[in-house]
């Protein structure tokens, strides 16, 4: 079969390009690496041709307004307009959880158009929101030094490998479109300040953190709900302690991506 993965160089789409590959399918990694522009449109309707499903993994390459909301509108549009040509049957779509509740964030604002779109495709589609993910988490240290207070949300998060993410994603092509929205998150809960702080003193960053309720991610205040899943979510296998311990030792490697931290700005 085969399967085009729309940002196949990132997190998430190498995982899932090098999964799909060993489950024998033959796909194609559409990035701007590859010669594909999912914004212009180059390029993606001989990477769909003869295309089963494509599943879309992109990110932007920035997180502000405008430009955040034209990549994401622009992509999905004509991603869900060549897989129309090439009459695909399954149009895969990667999302956050909290999308929703989230849109005092210019990211998760867009992330919603994004949402709409593919959920008013006549493309038969499957919307797939995660949690956010361990590789995140673990590079989010908040700039400063010495003794500087750092203030963050106490917000609860349900974070996710990309493994994890990938292996669910490579799943749903042997599945028919649901035209539903799937969840998928880590198996333990933690408060944003004190996973950070953990990955801190991991790296002997030593600085004091507070809980601050007024502190945002991505732009938006958090609280106990906003990115955790709802009760029929995949609960994926890996453990954080397990997956920092092999990142920290160097067993894990994550590749180098465009990622704005998401508590970039904190007081």
């Amino acid at each position: 079969m085969k399967v085009v993965v729309a940002g196949g160089s990132g997190l998430v789409g190498s995982r899932l390009v090098t999964r799909l590959s060993q489950l024998g399918h033959d796909v194609v990694a559409a990035s701007r690496r590859t010669g594909v522009d999912t914004v212009t449109g180059h390029g993606l309707d001989d990477a769909l041709n003869g295309a089963h499903t494509v599943i879309d993994v992109t990110n932007a390459p920035s997180f502000e307004d405008p430009e955040v909301t034209e990549f994401f509108r622009r992509s999905t549009e004509n991603l869900l307009a060549a897989g129309a040509r090439a009459r695909v049957s399954h149009h895969i779509a990667l999302s956050v959880v909290g999308t929703q509740r989230l849109q005092g964030s210019a990211y998760f604002r867009a992330k919603q158009v994004q949402e709409r779109l593919v959920g008013n495709a006549t493309v038969p589609h499957t919307l797939v929101r995660a949690t956010q993910f361990f590789e995140f988490m673990a590079t989010i240290i908040p700039p400063g030094s010495g003794k500087d207070i750092v203030h963050l949300s106490p917000g609860t998060v349900q974070p996710v490998a990309a493994d994890d993410v990938a292996a669910r994603l490579a799943e749903l092509v042997s599945a028919p479109a649901s035209h539903a929205v799937l969840e998928i998150a880590g198996p333990d809960t933690f408060h944003l300040n004190e996973l950070v702080q953990w990955v801190m003193y991991s790296y002997q960053d030593d600085r004091p953190v507070v809980a601050d309720p007024a502190a945002g991610y991505y732009g938006a205040i958090l609280d106990d709900h906003t990115l955790t899943p709802g009760p029929d979510a995949v609960i994926a296998q890996t453990h954080f302690r397990e997956w920092l311990e092999g990142y920290l030792s160097g067993g894990i490697e994550i590749p180098h991506v465009h990622h704005p931290s998401p508590i970039a700005g904190v007081r």
